[in-house]
């Protein structure tokens, strides 16, 4: 339809020009009361590209609902999926408590930050269909867009009335050289001529009203837009950052419920001057929190402990293991503090 609708404009305008220059050819006629002046091709031909821009948005804007619509459903049934097996690791955890089980608290562990995870999810669905969703539906049938549409309707049909009433005119004009047309003849070339003249005074009353009207829709268009998209990356950078900081914490977590047994120290001996390098394998350790003793080569370290991976250490005459996957030379550690590992 709107094919259909871009070909008559065309073919109009082209009936135009075309009448434009037979009205030129003729000569003693005034060719600027019959059809319309080059103010008024330039108005039509905005409306054109403003209605083709707005529709276009309009249209985009359906379908980031859509969309929108669609993450919502799919997300909304892997929420279900995910909490199902989050209630259930919380439920095997809290049955298995007085186990002592690392199993178990790992299982609880797990559960309640997915269950997190799943109340944050719920936050960006909602932000998503509250805030950004619902705001642009209501543009896209608000009354603003359909006020404006309309107004260019009626230009159209005004358009229309012009033309019919310019080749109406110049249908008068041509019989007008005629030497032997009558005063009744001249008169209605005069009444037809008074017409066009007041059609197209009503068409451009009704273009630069149309032609405000939708500057403002597609003004509003492109902010809202954009806001929204803008809204929607905040709102999904929020969840992945805080959904991130919730693994981070559950992994560690884990990794501390980690069977000490499980854990293979590495056996390969490094080469060369330690105080040239990060102390990161191949490393006896002492001490407890996130600082301790490591061995190297026989000679000795304070260290910073991440906590990833074990490391067997000693600390105030007690044996035990801590993470120490990686590890951050500090300092050469004092001689009492030193031990002998195996």
């Amino acid at each position: 339809m709107e094919s259909i609708r871009r070909q008559a404009s065309k073919l109009r305008e082209q009936v135009a020009k075309q009448q434009q220059i037979v009205l030129r050819q003729l000569g003693h006629f005034s060719h600027e009361a019959v059809m319309v002046d080059e103010a008024e091709l330039q108005c039509h031909q905005q409306l054109q590209n403003l209605y083709n821009s707005t529709r276009a948005a309009k249209h985009f804007q359906r379908n980031i609902v859509r969309g929108i619509e669609a993450f919502v459903s799919l997300s909304s049934k892997q929420m279900e999926i995910a909490r199902k097996l989050a209630q259930d690791c919380r439920k095997y955890g809290d049955e298995n408590q007085s186990t002592s089980s690392p199993l178990a608290r790992a299982s609880l562990q797990f559960g309640t930050s997915h269950i997190s995870i799943e109340e944050e999810r719920e936050t960006l669905l909602g932000i998503l269909r509250d805030q950004v969703s619902e705001p642009l539906r209501a543009q896209i049938t608000g009354a603003p867009l359909e006020d404006a549409r309309h107004l260019t309707h009626r230009y159209d049909k005004s358009w229309q009335g012009v033309e019919t009433q310019a080749a109406e005119v110049l249908r008068r004009q041509l019989k007008s050289t005629d030497s032997s047309i009558s005063v009744e003849g001249s008169m209605r070339l005069q009444h037809a001529e008074a017409r066009l003249t007041e059609l197209k005074s009503i068409m451009m009353a009704l273009g630069k009203e149309a032609t405000a009207a939708m500057l403002s829709v597609e003004g509003q268009q492109q902010q809202l837009t954009f806001q929204k998209l803008l809204t929607m990356v905040d709102a999904e950078r929020t969840y992945h950052q805080k959904a991130l900081a919730i693994l981070e914490k559950l992994n560690v977590e884990m990794i501390l419920e980690k069977p000490p047994k499980e854990v293979s120290l590495p056996s390969e001996r490094m080469q060369g001057d330690v105080h040239d390098q990060h102390v990161h394998e191949n490393m006896k350790s002492t001490g407890s929190g996130n600082h301790g003793l490591i061995v190297q080569n026989e000679k000795f370290f304070n260290a910073k402990v991440a906590p990833n991976g074990w490391s067997e250490g000693e600390c105030n005459s007690k044996l035990g293991w801590f993470p120490s996957a990686y590890v951050e030379r500090q300092e050469k550690a004092p001689a009492s503090k030193m031990f002998q590992g195996s």
